[in-house]
């Protein structure tokens, strides 16, 4: 886990617009996060895996609380990439 979420940080409020690149640089997923994030969300998505609390990713165990966090993390990534276009 990134050491910014470690420590409970997910975001951060700005006083001024200069402040968003060096922002969304320290709080956005890396690519690693992001491409581990959407294989949860796939891996779930299967038919197989409908209905399933817990199944394998990758050869881990994921859970629905793991979906959820891969859902926030691509929400994270989408926001920031929306709003920096």
């Amino acid at each position: 886990m990134p050491p910014r979420l470690e420590f409970g940080f997910d975001g951060k409020t700005l006083i001024h617009p200069s402040q968003i690149d060096t922002c969304n640089a320290i709080f956005a997923p890396t690519e690693e996060e992001v491409s581990r994030a959407r294989a949860v969300i796939a891996a779930f998505a299967l038919p197989e895996n409908t209905g399933k609390g817990v199944i394998k990713v990758d050869g881990k165990m994921t859970e629905l609380l793991h979906l959820e966090q891969a859902k926030q993390v691509v929400a994270v990534m989408e926001a920031i990439e929306s709003l920096s276009a």
